[in-house]
Formats: structure tokens, sequence, C-alpha cells
């Protein structure tokens, strides 16, 4: 079963170029509007092209926004950081050490170190497209039917 939602949400990745990004897009389309979402880097990272196309896909964008670092946000509070690979958690856990927040740690693989065809690459974002959307899913909403009959 679902947790309880939180109130805000951060997802952390190394440099806010991929993983994060596409983890805060698809969280809000599918989280109510009453949930703040939030993503940054540990570092200072590029905008990558590949996630623009697999976010066009699913018809979401980043319109203007750039990678961003923990250290340009404007709110450092949050209920959750969601952590997506290994050095970002190991910083959401250093950052939270005197803080009540909860830090959950969903490693995702980096679509960055595919090589290939354009279609070759652009299946490996898909994938994390998709493994962050069932994370999100499985994590925040409640199950869709089967409560009302029984």
């Amino acid at each position: 079963m679902p947790a309880a939602l939180p109130h805000s949400i951060l997802f952390l990745c190394g440099m806010n170029a991929v993983r994060s990004p596409i983890a805060e897009q698809l969280a809000r389309r599918m989280l109510p509007a009453t949930s703040f979402v939030a993503s940054a880097g540990v570092r200072a990272g590029e905008r990558d092209p590949f996630v623009d196309a697999v976010l066009a896909e699913d018809g979401l964008s980043l319109g203007e926004r750039q990678p961003r670092t923990l250290e340009d946000l404007e709110d450092d509070y949050f209920d959750l950081i969601v952590t997506l690979a290994p050095e970002a958690h190991h910083a959401a856990l250093e950052l939270t050490r005197s803080l009540a927040v909860e830090v959950e740690y969903w490693p995702m693989p980096d679509p960055t170190d595919t090589g290939g065809t354009r279609e070759h690459i652009m299946a490996a974002y898909r994938d994390v497209r998709e493994r962050l959307r069932t994370r999100i899913s499985r994590r925040f909403l409640l199950p869709e039917a089967g409560n009302a009959t029984d």
C-alpha cells in the first residue's frame, strides 16, 4: 500500500540533467497540485536533448528550465528527498543529518552511458522514464480500482 503523500518532494541526482528532471515532470503530472515537487543535482549539469525528446513523447516539457543544484533552490526544506544516484544519496544523508527529513534511495540507471544508434539511446532514456513512472505510482498513488467492489 502506498505511503502517505508528502507535501514537498525533492528528486535529487548527480547533475539534474536526466533522471531527476524526468522524475519531477512525471510527479508534477501524476500527483495532486497540493504537492510541491522540485528537482536538483549535487553539481551543475548541462541540459540533455534526449530528456527533452523522451518527455515530449509523453506530452511533457521542461520549458526553459535549466539544470540546477541544491544551492540554486529557493526552499531547502522538503518532507521527502528521493535520491536517484549514489552520490545524490550520500549528499542527501549529509544534508539531512540533523533534520527530520525522510530520504529514500531509488537507484536508477544512467542512460548517458548508453552508446549506439539514436534509437538505442532513446530506448535507454525511455526505460528510465518508465521505471520512474512505476516508482512514483507505487510510492504515492492509491490503487485505481478494486476498493469499491469486494
